[in-house]
């Protein structure tokens, strides 16, 4: 495989596939701080060259972290369509961005390919377009899920709610509740985060959201952002009335270790809700991404913040979540100087 150009008189050499998608990703702290950033913008454009000649075969063969090593590589390997996968396989990934832009491809076409497609091919595409670029492609896709409400229709903007407290006193909570949807905020979720992490707090706060949603018959989805244990303990044990379970995620196994979390846990908080979820469905999960993890846990094997951060996206679609909310940008600052970056 070569992974060498010449560009503006200078030859330009990578050493993987792994430093050509760090170095072709657009600035970011984050990357810096790891050290794989590109040293220069000469070189970031000597990156995309080369990344823009890859195959996606090659990029699925060459995983952020090892199939054999990270549970979360081997739950986005897995759910590759392998007949829509052999289609795509052998384009470039210059080649995929003009599929995605052409005026002929259409989003139920892009959504029929993304079921063929890791993250690792899709953070690689995006490293080849503009914002512009990225708004267009986007703009074909209709994306819906379902809870007690449905999200994602054309013309509608859904919001969070959330309602915090420093020292979870219901009153207090409520007293926010009700200002928020008098502005009409919290269609997309009703969600708090708790002082206290304990499974009788998490069912109380619940329970508070579940009677207030009922009298008022308000349309929306309610949510404790605890740990899913937490959450799953409150529900079989105390039978809190949840409609969304909610866990922080990573792009690699190591990365949600630190979080406390496996791919078993995920699933069995899936499976909970199905049965015992207070929810309409099928769209039962709420994830969040995008805290720098994998970089603050050591957890990112080298690999670029983009990367990580679509991995966490295609390990977040195995379970149908209807949210996932990133919060890049305001927590963790230091891997996202500004919002350029």
């Amino acid at each position: 495989m070569i992974l060498k150009t010449k560009l503006f008189g200078h030859h330009y050499q990578f050493g993987s596939i792994r430093e050509v998608m760090a170095k072709a990703n657009e600035e970011k702290s984050g990357d810096k701080l790891a050290g794989i950033a590109a040293d220069s913008a000469e070189e970031r454009v000597a990156a995309k060259v080369v990344l823009s000649h890859l195959t996606l075969e090659d990029l699925r063969n060459y995983p952020a972290v090892p199939y054999e090593e990270d549970e979360v590589t081997r739950i986005i390997q897995d759910d590759i369509n392998e007949r829509i996968y052999c289609e795509f396989k052998h384009m470039s990934v210059m080649e995929f961005r003009e599929w995605l832009l052409d005026q002929h491809t259409t989003g139920d076409m892009i959504r029929r390919a993304s079921r063929g497609l890791t993250s690792e091919m899709i953070s690689a595409v995006t490293k080849l377009m503009g914002n512009l670029d990225l708004i267009y492609a986007a703009k074909k896709i209709r994306i819906t899920a379902h809870c007690n409400t449905t999200i994602g229709l054309p013309g509608t903007f859904s919001a969070r709610l959330q309602p915090n407290h420093t020292t979870d006193d219901i009153d207090g909570i409520m007293a926010s509740t009700m200002e928020g949807f008098s502005y009409g905020v919290g269609d997309a979720v009703l969600g708090l985060n708790p002082v206290d992490d304990s499974m009788e707090n998490i069912a109380r706060i619940m329970k508070a959201f579940h009677e207030f949603k009922e009298k008022w018959k308000i349309p929306t989805q309610c949510s404790v952002l605890a740990h899913i244990q937490t959450q799953m303990g409150a529900i079989e044990k105390l039978h809190a009335p949840v409609d969304l379970l909610f866990q922080s995620i990573a792009g690699s196994q190591k990365g949600n270790e630190a979080f406390g979390v496996t791919i078993q846990m995920l699933q069995d908080g899936r499976d909970l809700m199905r049965v015992q979820g207070e929810s309409v469905g099928p769209n039962f999960m709420y994830f969040e991404t995008g805290q720098g993890s994998e970089l603050s846990a050591e957890a990112n094997n080298g690999w670029d913040q983009l990367t990580m951060e679509a991995r966490c996206y295609g390990l977040a679609r195995h379970y149908a979540p209807f949210l996932v909310n990133t919060v890049v940008g305001f927590i963790g600052p230091e891997y996202l100087y500004d919002s350029k970056q």
